[in-house]
């Protein structure tokens, strides 16, 4: 009998669920809260505000944090802004207008009462983060400013300058601290969860390990939360910090927690090209930027084969001669298409020769019509930090005048290109946000829930605190609403023991292999092998390939890592081997999916499924679910697919438009 998943959706029109809901939740009394012990993993937005808000209520948190600080967490790296659909605009906006959106950004593969609940609660998200003092931007008669991101026609984007995930961060961190002042939250720092360890069926605790001494140690709560970001490091080169790992949720997913829809990678068109074989990360350029800035390339091949042996730079193209390609093919969003369909489009100009730069992988998005247009202090007033940001990088000024053509004046372009950013796939949860293991709950980027196959740009910083600050507290509450009768569990538990040995006993398996290969060349194996026939297009002859490739290198990484050092104290070697271990997990798991889903949608590009034009052709028929995979007890062994059928009842699926 085929397995089935409860995804605990409540009764009622989708507008009226997450009020349904609340209204009939369990609770906990506050002096029950107090007995109460609840794991935060992660410190970042979703983890940070978990924390703070699950502390405030009463709840004994532990909050675990693999950098010295909660404030060097990656969601400090988010730039461009977070969305709500407060419609200071006044040009349309709605909560619905914000779930649509969401909804068709993610080519129909989100669950639709997840969606709503997002946007329902993106308005307190600002509130929440205005009372806390996070500067954004405002208009002139004080009113906070909006801006445009891809995937709308409407202007629901707030911002911080270029720094929005920085200054959001610091609000959740200022409110975590109080909590910690206030003696309701622990916080770890620079501990590394390490395994969860389950009794009687439900998620009772985790191993951590003490990075600066090597130690690893026991922790038991009544729940346990992770919140610890994507999977994206997989590919070696992504836009994630290089301390991004996904060794927590693959490590409950061994346990028994489904991974949902891993094949969802997003492909981000805005970031700097790689530029030699010695990089170790990508930086993002925010999406904001097209906002003001036009992507482009030449219309004349013989130009672009000029730009790219360095005879000639963009600003020698005169505007008749240039290709807006997104405004071309894509008038009525033009360059604010969703991030999947920019990307594609960058690479089919690419793979068609027009590309700009000396491997010709790169695209220009240039800023001199709107530096013309509004001068150059408003530009930098919007976008300076980015702009220095670039020049640090390049050495190139896109601020800067280059050249003058017939009274027009050009000045210096961006190069960009695509690049691994975020993942929309992760642990499957429920509408409660607990994944399949009882007692385990994952929040932000390392769920699947709210998504589908592309995430709109400014919703990641929306989903973190609308899970942390609004969601889980509630739900976490119906669970735990009985936990009270419990005692809390002693760590000397054999459940506990075990899980310990069988962490030790792998760190000492890592540091016995004594090969010849260090961590860092077998991942960018790994990389090459993901972006080569896991990235953004992918076929079921390079999938099949890609995945033989990826168990042969499983098997190179087991017979053949050298870990220097010892495993007592600080290595960092043996981190990113468990790491490293872990993401040739994910690797498969996403190439897994990638064959089994014949059709194209969203992040996930199947070359065999495309429109006549190049988009996505989705095969709704047969795929219309989200793609579960359950362990099988050992790594060797292919995971079995599960699926959650989708059900939509406010919104009707229909092939994207983005043209008209």
């Amino acid at each position: 009998m085929a397995k089935t998943l409860n995804s605990r959706i409540p009764e009622g029109p989708v507008a009226e669920k997450w009020t349904n809901y609340k209204a009939h939740q369990r609770l906990v009394n506050p002096k029950n809260k107090l007995k109460l012990d609840v794991i935060v993993v992660g410190t970042g937005l979703a983890g940070a505000s978990a924390a703070a808000s699950l502390g405030e209520m009463g709840f004994n948190v532990y909050n675990f944090c693999i950098q010295d600080s909660p404030r060097r967490a990656h969601s400090i790296a988010a730039q461009g802004g977070i969305n709500a659909a407060k419609n200071y605009q006044n040009d349309g906006d709605s909560v619905y207008r914000l779930f649509y959106d969401t909804v068709k950004g993610g080519d129909y593969r989100a669950r639709e009462a997840n969606v709503y609940r997002l946007a329902e609660v993106s308005n307190d998200i600002i509130d929440q983060c205005v009372a806390q003092g996070v500067p954004f931007a405002r208009e002139y008669g004080g009113m906070l400013a909006n801006r445009s991101f891809g995937g709308a026609q409407v202007s629901r984007t707030f911002y911080a300058k270029g720094q929005t995930g920085q200054q959001l961060l610091l609000g959740a961190y200022s409110s975590l601290s109080a909590q910690v002042n206030a003696g309701k939250v622990k916080l770890y720092t620079r501990y590394e969860m390490e395994d969860v360890v389950i009794v009687d069926g439900r998620a009772r605790g985790i191993i951590a390990k003490n990075l600066v001494t090597g130690k690893l140690e026991r922790f038991s709560a009544n729940a346990v939360v992770i919140a610890t970001g994507g999977y994206g490091n997989a590919y070696f080169l992504s836009t994630n910090a290089m301390g991004c790992n996904c060794t927590a949720a693959v490590q409950c997913y061994r346990k028994g927690a489904y991974f949902a829809n891993p094949s969802y990678v997003q492909i981000h068109p805005t970031c700097i090209p790689v530029h030699g074989d010695k990089q170790s990360k990508l930086t993002l350029m925010s999406e904001s930027l097209r906002n003001d800035g036009r992507i482009w390339v030449p219309k004349k091949l013989e130009d672009a084969k000029k730009l790219q042996a360095g005879e000639i730079k963009g600003s020698d193209i005169p505007e008749e001669d240039r290709d807006y390609y997104l405004e071309r093919r894509y008038p009525a969003f033009g360059n604010l298409v969703p991030r999947d369909v920019a990307s594609r489009a960058a690479k089919e100009r690419c793979d068609k020769g027009y590309g700009v730069n000396n491997t010709g992988l790169a695209v220009f998005l240039d800023f001199s019509e709107s530096i013309e247009r509004l001068g150059i202090d408003v530009v930098l007033q919007r976008y300076g930090n980015l702009f220095d940001m670039y020049e640090e990088i390049t050495d190139v000024n896109p601020g800067e005048l280059a050249n003058e053509i017939n009274g027009v004046k050009y000045y210096n372009p961006m190069m960009i290109f695509p690049a691994i950013h975020y993942t929309m796939g992760g642990i499957w949860v429920d509408y409660e946000l607990q994944t399949t293991i009882t007692g385990l709950f994952a929040i932000g980027e390392c769920n699947f829930s709210d998504h589908g196959a592309n995430r709109l740009g400014a919703s990641a910083l929306m989903q973190g605190l609308a899970d942390g600050y609004f969601v889980l507290p509630y739900t976490i509450q119906n669970y735990l609403a009985d936990q009270d009768v419990w005692p809390r569990l002693s760590t000397d538990l054999p459940e506990f023991e075990e899980a310990e040995k069988a962490v030790e006993a792998e760190m000492n398996r890592l540091m016995n292999i004594k090969g010849k290969r260090s961590v860092d060349s077998i991942h960018k194996e790994l990389g090459h092998i993901m972006w080569e026939h896991v990235g953004m297009g992918r076929t079921k002859e390079g999938l099949e390939e890609g995945l033989k490739m990826l168990k042969e290198l499983r098997k190179e990484f087991d017979t053949n890592l050298f870990v220097p050092g010892t495993k007592e104290g600080l290595n960092v070697e043996l981190d990113k081997a468990i790491h490293l271990r872990d993401f040739i997990i994910m690797g498969e798991l996403v190439a897994y999916d990638a064959l089994h889903r014949e059709e194209s949608c969203g992040g996930h590009f199947r070359e065999e499924h495309q429109t006549e034009e190049g988009e996505a052709k989705r095969d709704d028929a047969n795929f219309f679910y989200v793609g579960c995979w359950e362990y099988q007890g050992s790594d060797d062994k292919a995971p079995e697919l599960i699926k959650e059928p989708l059900e939509y009842e406010a919104i009707k699926v229909q092939t994207r438009n983005y043209k008209n």
